[in-house]
């Protein structure tokens, strides 16, 4: 086991995982910009390097500067929590190269599954169903009406290099094809230097259902069940649960076992999320995360299972702590993300936080990095907290939330609260009848421009 793991992460990720290592007697190191001087994360890990600048091209995503916070403090292992380097196969490759351990799946299976074609192609191999669509690859606009023609409209266009929505277009008709298949390229080619795209058939009423597996490295591995993260806006997730409102046990069993299966081939490591859409009982691969999810604490909430700890654990060379069989779901778990933004418009709101009350009780968590007098930094993710609640089943699951969010208070700065509020007197959302498009649906019909 390691003596001491550096978090290449901020706020409330990284405090997580600095939780996880201090039950576990491991100390930690934080490293941070010069804008994250007084962050959370940096006064509750036992040391801290300051690691660059606040933009975090020159901080949180410079390897160099993270390798070497490692061999000044002596870490012998990084946990890179979500986003910044969680998914970059050349930081895991450089840290694997100095003989520093990352906390994370090989960088092999990184690059594999970070090329949306190449992990489609790959899915496909091991048995998990996807979505029809193009082989690789769509090179012209002559290629993508023939595509669009083979697997029928409407389609969708998107980035190979892509994630958050960016360079993704739908083309309900030939009509709009042309435009669609452009304006992908062009965002593509300008938010990831990259503007190979490929299509696919588009569904119109898909739930987004991910599933949560666990692999040791050795060819053993399980699945955690799903989480539906449907409620969504403009591809970003705002509410998710677990289980799924629509996911019968037997279909859970058939798609983790799926899921489970292709671990076992991949022979991964750690903690990673397959990503379909879910539409008439079918399941269609969309990507997988080899990485930590946001919104793992629902998972962790219905098993019982830390798996930050599960992560440091079979990084150091231990074996999975659970078995398939030993996983039973318990209850209803759900989580919204709290952001420093501005509804309806969703625009950032950096600022000082006046007052600050987290909710409490029975099946009450909530994972944060502020506090009175914090000020919220311009520079990164408006993502401040994560409240989660915990229930016997899914109305008791929701009657603590809304109890939960009426307890929470955060002055000083606008936050997505209101928004949450809201949703919960909605009858769709209270009976789970909702898919990836209901929230922008909902969100014009409610604050029409």
């Amino acid at each position: 086991m390691f003596d001491k793991i550096l978090i290449a992460n901020r706020g409330e990720i990284a405090l997580r995982v600095i939780r996880a290592a201090r039950e576990m007697g491991i100390k930690s190191v934080a490293v941070h910009s010069t804008a994250d001087t007084d962050a959370m994360h940096v006064r509750m890990a036992d040391e801290s390097v300051c690691i660059g600048p606040a933009p975090s091209s020159e901080s949180y995503l410079s390897k160099a500067a993270i390798i070497s916070a490692c061999e000044i403090t002596g870490a012998q292992a990084v946990h890179p929590g979500y986003g910044f380097l969680s998914e970059n196969a050349a930081f895991a490759q450089a840290l694997e190269d100095h003989g520093i351990t990352f906390i994370g799946p090989s960088a092999e299976h990184i690059r594999i599954m970070g090329d949306k074609i190449t992990a489609k192609v790959t899915a496909k191999e091991l048995g998990i169903p996807v979505v029809p669509g193009s082989d690789g690859g769509v090179p012209d606009y002559e290629t993508a009406q023939t595509v669009a023609e083979d697997i029928g409209y409407p389609v969708i266009i998107k980035a190979t290099a892509g994630g958050g929505g960016r360079g993704m277009k739908v083309a309900q008709n030939p009509a709009e094809l042309e435009v669609a298949f452009r304006t992908a390229r062009s965002e593509a080619k300008n938010a990831f230097g990259n503007d190979e795209v490929y299509m696919e058939k588009y569904l119109q009423r898909p739930r987004h259902i991910e599933i949560q597996v666990f692999g040791d490295g050795k060819g053993g591995a399980v699945h955690l069940g799903e989480r539906d993260c449907s409620l969504q806006r403009r591809h970003q997730k705002v509410f998710e649960e677990a289980p799924g409102p629509v996911i019968t046990p037997a279909l859970r069993a058939e798609i983790g076992k799926v899921c489970s299966d292709a671990m076992k081939k991949l022979k991964y490591i750690g903690a990673g999320t397959i990503e379909f859409l879910y539409e008439d009982e079918k399941f269609y691969f969309i990507e997988m995360n080899t990485r930590l999810q946001v919104e793992h604490p629902v998972t962790e909430g219905i098993f019982g299972i830390d798996l930050v700890r599960e992560q440091i654990r079979v990084a150091s060379g231990m074996d999975l702590s659970f078995t398939q069989d030993e996983l039973q779901i318990n209850g209803h778990c759900i989580e919204v993300r709290i952001n420093a933004e501005k509804i309806p418009s969703f625009s950032p709101c950096p600022g000082r936080i006046s007052q600050f009350h987290a909710p409490g009780g029975l099946g009450v968590r909530m994972d944060s990095a502020i506090y009175d007098g914090y000020r919220i930094p311009p520079y990164y993710d408006s993502l401040i907290g994560k409240l989660i609640v915990h229930g016997r089943d899914r109305p008791e699951a929701l009657a603590r939330l809304k109890r939960a969010l009426s307890e929470l208070i955060i002055d000083g700065i606008d936050t997505s609260i209101p928004l949450f509020h809201l949703l919960l007197e909605e009858p769709d959302i209270q009976t789970g009848d909702y898919n990836i498009h209901w929230l922008e649906k909902w969100l014009e019909r409610k604050f029409p421009k």
